[in-house]
């Protein structure tokens, strides 16, 4: 989603969404609100999301929010939340936090792809298409590491390590890309 969901609230104040944010687990926060999360925990580390309990490693301020740079609460509201993300975006902490962020990121990435306005550099474009396409010219070949014909269940195995390799790839390029946006040098 580009924005919170109608007839939502935050789930920290409890009111409607001011300067809202979207978390890496999905789940929606004034800017404020989850800045002052992380204030009360440790601000050596990301704060936890109030609903799932997961990492929050990069907050992506909704379309709505960044059109509202001109007025100064706002403003620095975005300025803390990239503080955040600088501090905390540009990592992945291991290979359950991929796991987890997967869904977040191709979601964002498959409406970014379909949509031609989006400002997706060529380049992340190029890989994304590149890594599916080779992906998917491996999963349809004969040749496997390890045949289908010996043992399906088990032939059917380097396929789904292979796909799996391929959508954490592209969700690793998003989160760059969105890292960069957001809050990265």
């Amino acid at each position: 989603m580009e924005a919170p969901p109608e007839n939502d609230f935050c789930s920290v104040c409890h009111g409607v969404f001011r300067v809202p944010c979207q978390a890496n687990c999905s789940h929606w926060f004034c800017g404020d609100c989850i800045m002052l999360v992380w204030h009360h925990g440790s601000a050596l580390q990301p704060c936890k999301c109030p609903l799932c309990r997961r990492n929050i490693t990069l907050l992506v301020p909704a379309e709505s929010s960044l059109q509202l740079r001109q007025d100064p609460s706002a403003s620095e509201i975005l300025r803390k939340v990239e503080t955040y993300n600088r501090s905390f975006g540009g990592r992945s902490d291991g290979l359950i936090q991929r796991m987890q962020d997967l869904p977040f990121f191709l979601r964002r990435l498959a409406r970014e792809l379909k949509e031609p306005e989006r400002s997706l550099p060529f380049i992340i474009r190029a890989r994304v298409y590149i890594s599916m396409v080779l992906s998917a010219i491996y999963v349809l070949s004969p040749v496997d590491f390890i045949p289908e014909a010996i043992n399906p269940i088990i032939g059917y195995l380097d396929d789904l390590i292979i796909v799996l390799i391929c959508f954490l790839h592209v969700s690793a390029l998003y989160r760059s890309v969105l890292y960069s946006r957001h809050g990265g040098s």
